[in-house]
């Protein structure tokens, strides 16, 4: 007897949220602003620009820079 014929077997139903762009515009800019803090540390964070002083940041995210195709050094 295959899984079709079992006759009070109910039904199952999945029903997707609807999301209005109303709603999901404050986590877009939050999504767009940390990504763009990300790549602002990662590379442009040393030198002219450099918000911290010394190579502290530099060095936490100097792998993630190579990886990335920032030059540094």
């Amino acid at each position: 007897m295959s899984a079709a014929a079992i006759p009070n077997e109910p039904a199952i139903t999945v029903e997707l949220p609807t999301l209005s762009l109303r709603e999901l515009w404050p986590w877009i800019l939050f999504s767009i602003l940390i990504a763009l803090l990300a790549v602002y540390f990662v590379g442009a964070e040393q030198g002219a620009t450099s918000v911290f002083s010394g190579t502290a940041v530099h060095e936490w995210v100097h792998d993630a820079r190579h990886l990335l195709g920032f030059p540094c050094h």
